[in-house]
């Protein structure tokens, strides 16, 4: 176990501090929500009925979009932006997808090589993109899933006072969607963007995501 815990300390790590965050949200969400429903003479709901309900789905969804859109903008912009000095860029002259032998794919794939990577063709073609296509896919169905739950919500307030409800199509033009949207997505482009900036000039010592204390601020990629 202690090896387990060892060797896997990143993702079991974070997947617990993702668990504490989301049970907290969950009872702090519950509160909020009663509060305001007390406050327009609605009745209190229990901690599952917030759970099923759109409220706690869009603030959660809106949440995940926004990070796995700057996974997914981060993995497929690396491959031709670079940052001369930052260890969160490629060196400054490998831009592009580079070859078969720098990406050891194809004939230039070892016996150790993922099983995709050796095949050549579309497998390789699919797989050399994997990453991408998993961040794309996440952001697209958790983007789909807040617009449904957020036009719940905003039809539910609608009703309540005394207007008619949208469509889903109707409620992507609606001006609160893309409020609660474009703040989430300004965020992490700026934190995304501020990595690259800010890891030129300083440092962390013993982290992947620092250069080395002492590398000067002109080195590229290099990390330890």
């Amino acid at each position: 176990m202690k090896r387990f815990l060892r060797d896997n300390g990143l993702s079991v790590g974070f997947g617990a501090m993702f668990l504490a965050a989301l049970v907290g949200q969950a009872f702090a969400g519950q509160a909020d929500f009663n509060d305001r429903q007390l406050s327009q003479g609605g009745a209190e709901v229990t901690l599952l009925q917030y759970l099923a309900s759109s409220d706690f789905a869009v603030n959660v969804a809106e949440n995940w979009q926004s990070e796995y859109l700057q996974f997914f903008l981060y993995v497929f912009a690396t491959v031709w932006l670079v940052q001369r000095g930052s260890p969160e860029s490629k060196p400054m002259d490998q831009i592009g997808t580079e070859s078969d032998e720098q990406q050891e794919v194809g004939r230039y794939a070892d016996e150790d090589s993922p099983k995709w990577a050796q095949a050549g063709g579309w497998r390789t073609a699919v797989f050399s993109r994997s990453l991408g296509i998993a961040m794309a896919a996440i952001f697209l169905l958790s983007w789909f899933a807040q617009s449904v739950a957020g036009l719940s919500v905003y039809n539910a307030e609608q009703i309540a006072e005394l207007q008619d409800p949208v469509s889903w199509p109707a409620y992507l033009g609606v001006a609160e969607f893309w409020n609660r949207t474009l703040q989430n997505w300004q965020s992490e482009l700026l934190a995304v963007g501020s990595l690259a900036v800010f890891s030129v000039y300083w440092r962390q010592r013993g982290s992947p995501d620092s250069k080395p204390v002492g590398t000067s601020h002109d080195t590229t990629e290099k990390s330890g």
